[in-house]
């Protein structure tokens, strides 16, 4: 057997549930090589060695007895920082707050742990996760395994790193603007956000913009549909939720790789009319070259490639950062703490609380009807191809280092494509097309129809067979 951390997580999961390996030296394993790699790369805050064992010991005996196991049985993951996990601290990533220990998991750690995953620990993230990086002011940044001297973005940069360095072998994140999506691409896997309503405890309908959706990080399509087939096992009791679950199995869909599409290509990004950036909003080479790479790994494929004519509202922008930053407006800081909030969070927070309920309404007025005509422009086609960000990594420290409204606009050029799909609450993936010399990782996007998750995970599959 290869060692158990180069193992692809569908192949781990095979292992453990044939009584080949067992949970216990599975999460032994993965705790011994978190203890070697993480003091460089900073991906956990807080590494739960003591829960881990002890529920890797209770997995081994319940296999033993015969019972019916879940899933993901024995199989070593990490939350992030944001996610309550029973009897761990949760920082949220702020020095403003003190951090609480959690006395029940989140819904998100509940149905994993339902499912007989085993959490590893807590991993970094931007204050409230607010940010495409992964640097607070309570821990370490988060390192980038591909070069350390770069960021694996956010806001689930540090569960993407973690991933990455092979220190678990995938991992859930939350999506509310890109926050799967772009540290995947930033690391080189595969990162799913679902369609609005497909992931019950990250439903994307909790939220005042119906942004926030859970969903895999992995190394490939096939492992990604393996957490996802286990992130949907659960009643969902939102009305709007996507209409009923996928038939199958995700990680079938991905194992097959099935299906011919018509796929509309763009380089357009909706922040391109807004007034902060009427310069333009280049692409670096790089990220040119893996756009092309993905037009021809489609063609390669089969598909019917074609060019999209699509034009966005110019008001997105303003709407967009209005909505996403309503809720620092509530937010209640001890007053001699609010000083300890980081610059991003604090011009935003004060941007917040200027304005009025009228704004706000209107701001969400604007994204509905940007969800509407987005929808219908991409609706004459199966798929829409976008770049999964316009550069490569950054470096450590090149947000923070300027002021709070210079970081934010950087997040936007940095990563313009990501937020409008969780506007729209449609599902999209990530994937890598291109290796650069250097070593690092550039990916494409792939904007799905409503509720076609499966579709996405057997078009990746196909791209990373072309790739070998």
């Amino acid at each position: 057997m290869s060692e158990l951390h180069d193992l692809p997580a569908l192949a781990l999961r095979d292992a453990l549930a044939r009584g080949e390996v067992s949970a216990r030296e599975v999460t032994e394993h993965f705790l011994r090589r978190i203890d070697a790699l993480n003091p460089g790369l900073s991906s956990f805050v807080t590494v739960t060695h003591d829960d881990a064992l002890r529920a890797a010991d209770h997995a081994d005996r319940l296999l033993a007895s015969g019972v019916a196991v879940g899933p993901l049985h024995g199989m070593p993951l990490a939350h992030k920082d944001l996610t309550d996990v029973a009897g761990v601290r949760t920082t949220l990533g702020t020095a403003a707050l003190e951090p609480a220990v959690a006395q029940k998991d989140a819904p998100l750690a509940s149905v994993l742990r339902r499912s007989g995953a085993i959490s590893l620990g807590k991993t970094q993230v931007p204050e409230f996760g607010l940010s495409c990086y992964s640097e607070n002011r309570i821990a370490p940044p988060a390192r980038n395994p591909l070069d350390p001297r770069l960021s694996p973005a956010g806001s689930s940069g540090g569960s993407a790193a973690a991933v990455a360095a092979r220190m678990i072998p995938f991992a859930p994140g939350t999506d509310g603007g890109g926050s799967v999506r772009i540290p995947a691409a930033a690391t080189g896997l595969v990162g799913l956000k679902p369609n609005r309503g497909r992931v019950p405890s990250g439903s994307g309908q909790a939220d005042l913009g119906q942004f926030v959706v859970a969903g895999p990080l992995a190394h490939s399509a096939a492992d990604a549909g393996l957490l996802l087939d286990a992130l949907v096992r659960e009643p969902n009791y939102r009305p709007t939720s996507a209409a009923s679950r996928y038939p199958g199995s995700y990680v079938d869909a991905a194992l097959r790789g099935e299906g011919r599409f018509r796929i509309g290509v763009s380089t357009v990004s909706p922040f391109s009319g807004a007034e902060e950036f009427a310069g333009g909003l280049d692409l670096d080479s790089a990220a040119v070259d893996s756009f092309h790479a993905g037009i021809r790994l489609l063609q390669g494929a089969g598909h019917d490639v074609v060019d999209a004519d699509l034009t966005y509202d110019s008001r997105y922008h303003e709407a967009f950062q209005l909505v996403w930053t309503a809720g620092l407006a509530t937010a209640a800081f001890p007053p001699e703490r609010e000083e300890r909030l980081m610059d991003i969070t604090r011009v935003l927070r004060r941007r917040a609380l200027g304005r009025s309920t009228a704004d706000l309404a209107g701001a969400v007025d604007v994204l509905r009807q940007f969800e509407y005509d987005t929808i219908r422009q991409y609706a004459r086609y199966d798929m829409i191809l976008t770049p999964a960000v316009a550069m490569t990594p950054r470096p450590i420290g090149w947000y923070t280092d300027a002021d709070g409204d210079t970081d934010y606009l950087r997040q936007c050029r940095y990563s313009p494509y990501t937020s409008m799909v969780n506007v729209c609450g449609l599902p999209a993936v990530t994937v890598p097309t291109l290796r650069l010399p250097d070593g690092l990782s550039m990916s494409v996007q792939l904007i799905g129809r409503p509720g076609e998750e499966a579709q996405l995970l057997a078009v990746s599959a196909q791209i990373e067979a072309l790739r070998q």
